[in-house]
């Protein structure tokens, strides 16, 4: 097998640089086991929730919690700081600046396709976006908000958000809640969905991979890579032990053994999805694997037990492309947000 996907790489490479007609480019030699599929599915147009009922209105006031500095101590931090909406949902650094410089323990992951996950959080602390939203409001090292009570009253001292949230929550006697802004958040994001070639191919177009896409997700699939990075999101739908084939060195972050006390979850984390990837390193929990290449040469190698040549470990990547999606601008698009009051607190630089 092994020789059969390098001699499919050769293949692939040729093609590209033989000069071929358009028409020897299109009756493509390389092919995809349908079997290989199965594991796979696209992405859905909106990841819905029965708790948590998407509206209009839920989205529109989603939309501005999720653009509002208001909502930290500093007046400096949004949800889009850390997850910047026009760079893929993250901020390309190992981990983000929170509340007066201080620095986050772990790697912000996307939330672009993130409602769709099993669980948030690289230790799957929160299960659904909405309860996700609710933590880093209040941690100390981010958005560093005192309590629920100072979040509210910032809240309610706006007319503006007052009358969104009780359009957002008409049936709520008091609709302006932690709970309802972390919902209105959630609603938002559940929308967040980037479909790529990928879906498009899943959806039966053969022409929308190229022969080097193609033998990529073959040698991904010879590698064992779908063992955990598979479904809808390619991943994002279990955890996974760091080091499952070879010993991970940096034990300093434990992983879901710090959420559930059970040692039986040492170096457990989510596994990401690998939906946008190419746009969303640094790489794993702590950011520390720059590039894409080296993520993927390391996880064969600690994950699988594979040691990868150059040539598969670039042939993956050429197929992780085609999971970079289009980002909904249109949909993603800063609003204006309520004026302050002299109600409104001030921006508080203390710890």
């Amino acid at each position: 097998m092994r020789k059969t996907a390098l001699a499919l790489v050769f293949a692939a490479l040729a093609l590209g640089a033989s000069g071929c007609s358009k028409k020897a480019v299109t009756e493509s030699a390389v092919t995809i086991d349908p079997t290989n599929l199965q594991p796979f599915e696209p992405l859905p147009s909106v990841m819905a929730s029965d708790t948590n009922p998407i509206t209009e209105e839920k989205v529109a006031l989603g939309r501005m919690l999720y653009f509002d500095k208001r909502l930290s101590r500093s007046q400096q931090i949004a949800c889009n700081s850390c997850h910047d909406l026009d760079q893929y949902g993250v901020d390309g650094k190992p981990t983000s600046d929170g509340h007066k410089g201080q620095k986050g323990s772990r790697n912000s992951p996307t939330v672009y396709n993130a409602a769709g996950h099993f669980v948030q959080f690289w230790d799957g602390r929160a299960a659904t976006v909405e309860e996700q939203a609710k933590g880093p409001v209040l941690n100390p090292a981010e958005m560093a908000m005192p309590g629920e009570k100072q979040v509210v009253a910032t809240l309610k001292s706006m007319p503006e958000y007052r009358a969104a949230f009780k359009k957002a929550f008409p049936q709520d006697k008091n609709p302006v809640t932690y709970s309802n802004m972390a919902k209105a958040i959630g609603a938002f994001e559940r929308k967040l969905v980037t479909p790529s070639r990928w879906d498009r191919f899943l959806g039966g177009d053969q022409s929308a991979l190229t022969d080097a896409e193609k033998t990529g997700f073959n040698i991904y699939v010879e590698t064992g890579c779908q063992v955990c990075h598979l479904g809808s999101y390619v991943g994002g739908d279990l955890y996974q032990k760091l080091g499952a084939a070879k010993p991970w060195a940096d034990i300093s972050d434990v992983g879901r053994e710090q959420v559930t006390k059970a040692s039986t979850d040492r170096l457990f984390f989510k596994v990401p999805s690998l939906r946008n990837i190419d746009k969303t390193g640094p790489y794993f929990h702590n950011g520390k694997i720059a590039t894409l290449e080296d993520a993927v040469a390391t996880m064969a190698e600690y994950q699988l037990g594979e040691k990868l040549t150059d040539i598969q470990v670039k042939s993956i990547v050429t197929w992780l492309k085609s999971l970079t999606g289009e980002i909904p601008s249109d949909y993603i698009k800063e609003p204006a947000l309520p004026k302050s009051t002299a109600r409104t607190p001030k921006p508080d630089m203390t710890i």
